[in-house]
């Protein structure tokens, strides 16, 4: 597999202190710069960058609790995250684990046993978006029907 460029994400948040202790001292991402309405992180050598958001009062809680059965589970729709080398999703899953991460999905492996087999686990920020960290054992497997 080539090089992968970094991606930049930015998504809203509706508490910019408590995200910002979240991203900072819950998952220990390094933070760049900042300013008071958003903190950019190293999310595992992509830029996530958080931004203050206020709670709009016209939030449709359908579309925000949406979630899609995915071998057995519901996952939450949208979500991101990064897929991580084994070792390092693991030690991850430890890390969180240790802080008192309420997972929407334990760590597990999914689809055991088939193509496409990986490790996941998914969980969601203070402001309630949903993250997901997943790895395989053969990074070939990514994109295998």
């Amino acid at each position: 597999m080539s090089k992968i460029a970094p991606f930049h994400l930015a998504i809203p948040v509706s508490n910019l202190a408590e995200c910002r202790n979240f991203y900072t001292n819950v998952l220990n991402f390094e933070e760049g710069r900042s300013s008071d309405h958003w903190v950019d992180y190293n999310f595992f050598g992509h830029q996530l960058v958080i931004h203050y958001k206020p709670n709009p009062e016209d939030i449709d809680t359908e579309e925000a609790l949406h979630t899609n059965l995915v071998d057995g589970k519901d996952v939450p729709v949208p979500h991101f995250g990064v897929v991580l080398p084994w070792d390092t999703f693991h030690e991850f899953a430890e890390h969180l684990e240790s802080k008192g991460i309420t997972f929407v999905i334990e760590p597990y492996i999914r689809f055991e046993g088939q193509v496409g087999e990986q490790a996941t686990m998914f969980f969601k920020d203070p402001s309630g978006n949903a993250l997901e960290f997943k790895a395989f054992k053969d990074l070939n497997q990514l994109f295998a029907k």
